[in-house]
């Protein structure tokens, strides 16, 4: 029997990026527990306030699996443990891990444990390669997986670009770094089982207009601002009537882009919906004239992968993992180039055969990538270390 425990911190009631990540690794794993003869425990930390009002509780949503192990500390303290005195966590915490074979840390850090092999996940080196477009907690990333690696076993990415990324800048060996692509949220079985004409009662938007749609934090590395120029370019020059949609939480630095916003003579057209349920989010994508992604950076783009799944034609990056989540099923261009995006956009609304073709490769190449494929290259990197 494999024991192995997974950090699920980043686990929220809404997930989302890595905590998102987490909950269908999970999901899946336990699909395979028993055929596998696996045993997968879950540790998790309390928010520092819950633990500064003595809760330690798991979110409810986490409650129902076993093992359980709380490890009570706060990430804010354990970060300061981490960069100041790493020999707490073998004396205090590891005890409460019992017979755990593999600790999987599972959002670039993962404790000094002695009597148990130690994986880290480590999804893009953002803040090592772009620091200008990370904020400052992200800039503290570097210092501190760098004393991580020191007693890491082996590293979890989740693309051949990051993994090139990580030998390059981290100098770990390559032998010892396991690709493991995400997949899609949605799939699309469940998109048929999605009313998704009555979901559009739920949200006080115009779906009779078509439009551009975004999905992602509203962050520079994303490349907003260039989406807003293609837009205005696109409004003036070509008279289209979309509108254009951007949805997401608000990340850092994301000031100018909404001075972009409020500077376009179309501001009335552009529209910030924040966070939304996956049903919504789904809805959007599923009627998208365009999915448009141009962010200079990725470790993976998932969702260049959930447009394709719901239908959505994409235009998006040729740098960093796009090409490789992407294929041949989306137009690439250069990020650092607003015309070719306005142009690419221009080219998917204004020829039927041409969004078709997209439309029908980007949900082939979807259906390439799953969780079940996830977990089971997981559990490879898991095997790897014992």
């Amino acid at each position: 029997m494999l024991r192995i425990t997974i950090d699920v911190t980043p686990i929220t009631s809404t997930p989302s990026g890595v905590g998102l990540h987490i909950f269908k690794l999970v999901e899946s794993l336990l699909k395979i527990e028993d055929s596998e003869s696996l045993e997968i425990g879950l540790a998790y930390q309390p928010a520092l306030k819950n633990w500064l009002k003595g809760n330690l509780e798991f979110p409810e949503s986490l409650k129902h699996y076993s093992p359980l192990y709380k490890i009570p500390l706060p990430v804010r303290i354990s970060n300061l443990l981490l960069d100041y005195y790493p020999k707490f966590f073998p004396r205090y915490i590891e005890p409460i891990l019992e017979e755990t074979n593999i600790f999987h840390g599972t959002n670039y850090t993962v404790f000094p444990y002695q009597n148990t092999q130690k994986i880290i996940s480590i999804y893009d080196l953002s803040s090592s390669r772009y620091p200008e477009y990370v904020d400052s907690v992200a800039r503290q990333y570097s210092k501190r997986l760098t004393q991580c690696l020191k007693w890491t076993d082996a590293i979890i990415t989740i693309s051949e670009s990051s993994k090139q990324d990580i030998v390059e800048y981290l100098k770990f060996p390559p032998e010892k770094i396991f690709v493991t692509p995400l997949a899609s949220r949605y799939t699309p079985q469940a998109l048929r089982n999605l009313n998704l004409e009555n979901k559009s009662v739920d949200i006080n938007f115009d779906f009779s207009k078509p439009y551009l749609l975004f999905v992602s934090t509203i962050e520079p590395r994303k490349n907003i601002t260039a989406i807003i120029k293609a837009f205005n370019w696109l409004k003036q020059n070509q008279k289209i009537e979309h509108q254009l949609v951007l949805i997401g939480k608000k990340g850092w630095k994301y000031a100018p882009i909404f001075a972009e916003i409020e500077n376009s003579h179309w501001k009335e057209e552009i529209h910030h919906l924040n966070y939304l349920s996956d049903d919504l989010v789904a809805l959007f994508y599923a009627k998208a004239d365009v999915f448009v992604y141009p962010s200079h950076y990725e470790g993976f783009g998932l969702p260049v992968l959930e447009a394709m799944t719901l239908g959505a034609p994409v235009v998006a990056s040729n740098t960093s993992s796009i090409p490789e989540v992407a294929g041949d099923a989306a137009i690439l261009i250069d990020p650092n180039d607003f015309m070719q995006l306005a142009e690419a956009v221009l080219k998917v609304i204004s020829d039927r055969q041409l969004r078709q073709n997209l439309i029908v490769k980007g949900k082939a190449r979807a259906n390439l990538f799953s969780w079940e494929n996830t977990a089971k290259a997981t559990l490879k990197a898991y095997r790897s270390v014992i």
